[in-house]
């Protein structure tokens, strides 16, 4: 537990600095780094991270597609990563094939998993911060994250009962679900009152609340997801990056799904 704050203390403050006061470009290279750290986490845990150069392509495009969002170049160059990945992976296992070495089509999948799908959903929080009071928005996010967690956590440790997930993740119990949905619900209205009464700025709390709650149940979702996949594989946690924490992948799965839901919601229904 004394990890798990350390490291919160320490970059939580780096990441609002990033995320507030820099420009976009930033953002976009501080998710293109966690992409490309995931992509390589996530071929570790399911046994593919020993073929260096499949590690190699899925970290590279796990870094390019943040950096396309950011150049607002998604249609063409995300087909192109995705054609050059899926080549590329293939032609490992091709390889493979004819050197008669085990090659599990399971890791080709992974590297378009790892590579492609969650750099391109992560790359939500690039678009985030480049809308109009992107500041605003890009938050958003990680406030929902973490704050679904660390109530969940927390709810559950104290009240927790029924756990109605013992085979994906056996502490996750429903009064902790419910409770970190309560709790990022009351967080996103109070961010709204921050903005209002600190910045200035007018947010629709109605609609900061709705994020809030669609924001959680995805957020559980995203957990319980990447929790899957590590029971899947046998493996305690994608990485020991941080401290307390695991890899970049424990900490970041459920923005894998939280970040694309509420860049939806801001486009379809501004909060701001």
């Amino acid at each position: 537990m004394r990890n798990r704050i350390l490291v919160a203390v320490i970059f939580v403050p780096l990441l609002f600095i990033v995320l507030w006061f820099l420009p976009p470009l930033a953002t976009a290279v501080l998710v293109a780094g966690i992409c490309a750290l995931g992509a390589r986490e996530m071929l570790r845990a399911v046994g593919a991270g020993g073929n260096r150069r499949l590690v190699a392509y899925t970290a590279a495009a796990g870094a390019i597609l943040p950096l396309c969002s950011y150049f607002a170049a998604e249609t063409v160059f995300f087909r192109a990563v995705l054609l050059l990945l899926m080549c590329a992976a293939f032609a490992e296992g091709v390889a493979a094939a004819v050197r008669e070495k085990p090659f599990p089509v399971l890791h080709i999948f992974a590297a378009l998993f790892a590579g492609f799908i969650i750099p391109a959903l992560l790359g939500s929080l690039v678009r985030l911060r480049m809308m109009p009071e992107g500041r605003c928005y890009v938050l958003l996010p990680f406030i929902v994250a973490f704050v679904t967690d660390g109530g969940a956590y927390f709810v559950g440790i104290f009240f927790g009962k029924r756990h109605i997930f013992p085979h994906v993740s056996p502490k996750k119990s429903l009064e902790g679900c419910v409770g970190g949905i309560a709790c990022v619900a009351a967080a996103a209205a109070l961010f709204g009152v921050i903005l209002k009464y600190a910045a200035g700025f007018s947010p629709d709390f109605f609609a900061l609340i709705v994020y809030g709650l669609a924001g959680g149940v995805v957020t559980e979702l995203g957990d319980l997801a990447f929790s899957l996949i590590k029971r899947e594989f046998g493996v305690k946690d994608y990485g020991n990056l941080l401290p307390g924490h695991g890899g970049i992948l424990d900490r970041f799965d459920s923005m894998v799904f939280a970040a694309p839901a509420l860049y939806i919601l801001a486009v379809l229904w501004p909060a701001f």
